[in-house]
């Protein structure tokens, strides 16, 4: 099921996938339409394959000491069955990944990695493991579903046969099933609908997937593709790796200081604290168009005097909404609620106006 170098298209193709290809994979954009299978992950429940995520696994005496060192957020906050949002940083403070930790346990952690980065945040692990852990790729050994909206916990307690609402959000468990071997069972997603996220073995994926489908279609199911998965996140206003976050900008011009604790040391701290104490020079903001049009990446962005202050780095439609909403860098000075700025796009200035996130 994992469609590794443009391998197994089929599966998707099978559903009248739009099949496009992304990080070496070849990945499903949609099925039907964006907007419909948006509005079917916020009213009832879709699943995506989103198995071009990578998975890391970090052991040894030393784990903790280790993650501690090059991600952000504070490992010793984390216990068994608990996952945090991070990020590793460069000796500049610029963002290499963003990434989920899970605590299996027994000095035993998943990290939890975008596609596009792979090589270079195993390198960076590697070449900063003075502790001698363990760092094992298994990135092709895994299928990833992420099975999201407001019916997802009776489709996913449906498949499983039994009650998964005692998983919190950004827990997890551990299932050895008859079915589809040992399944990772996490409360997470990025799409802010509510939902799992679900790890299995390659040989289990396309049974999980057949019986998702076939379980859930009562509560109305749909297979998604990544084109909602991108305009899901937006409307939660949650960061792009590539797009609204890079290897250029830190967490805290991403608004992202939540997850660098003050109390660790950590690779690139010293420029965390900088511009946490000083301000940065340019802060991530969101906006709503005011007229009509749809921001695009790269599109400048200015203020109210119309003088070029930043550059856009997602923006959409919302399906939801049907409102043009964005995100992009502007000059830290500009970053103002309800602050009229204009985008330029195809050389028109429409009125936008910033606004707090998330969007709905």
């Amino acid at each position: 099921m994992k469609i590794k170098s443009l391998q197994n298209e089929q599966f998707h193709l099978k559903s009248n996938a739009k099949m496009v290809p992304f990080a070496g994979y070849s990945m499903p954009m949609w099925y039907s339409t964006i907007a419909d299978e948006h509005n079917t992950v916020r009213d009832h429940v879709g699943i995506f394959d989103v198995s071009h995520m990578g998975e890391f696994f970090v052991t040894g005496d030393m784990a903790k000491d280790f993650l501690q060192m090059v991600t952000t957020n504070d490992i010793n906050k984390l216990t068994k069955g608990k996952i945090h949002y991070s990020s590793i940083l460069n000796r500049s403070g610029g963002i290499i990944d963003d990434l989920l930790v899970y605590d299996i346990g027994e000095n035993k952690y998943m990290l939890v990695v975008n596609a596009s980065n792979m090589e270079k945040d195993l390198n960076w692990l590697n070449e900063n493991n003075n502790l001698d852990v363990d760092i094992k790729n298994s990135s092709d050994d895994y299928s990833l579903f992420a099975v999201q909206g407001p019916n997802a916990e009776k489709v996913c307690s449906n498949v499983f046969g039994e009650d998964l609402s005692g998983i919190k959000y950004y827990t997890f468990i551990e299932r050895e099933t008859g079915d589809f071997g040992n399944v990772i069972i996490s409360a997470t997603g990025y799409t802010g609908a509510g939902g799992f996220e679900l790890y299995v073995r390659n040989e289990f994926a396309e049974s999980l997937w057949n019986n998702m489908i076939s379980k859930g279609k009562e509560f109305g199911i749909k297979p998604i593709g990544l084109g909602a998965r991108d305009t899901l996140r937006l409307e939660m206003g949650f960061c792009l790796h590539g797009n609204d976050i890079d290897d250029s900008i830190n967490p805290i011009e991403a608004g992202l200081e939540w997850i660098c604790k003050k109390e660790i040391d950590f690779i690139g701290k010293e420029i965390v604290d900088r511009d946490k104490n000083n301000n940065p020079s340019k802060i991530l903001v969101g906006f709503e168009l005011k007229d009509k049009g749809i921001p695009r990446k790269g599109y400048k962005i200015l203020n109210k005097e119309k003088e070029l202050i930043g550059e856009v780095t997602s923006g959409s439609i919302s399906p939801y909404t049907k409102k043009a909403i964005g995100m992009g860098y502007i000059s830290y000075k500009e970053d103002t609620l309800s602050e009229k700025i204009f985008i330029e796009i195809r050389s028109k200035k429409i009125e936008a106006v910033i606004v707090k996130r998330p969007f709905i």
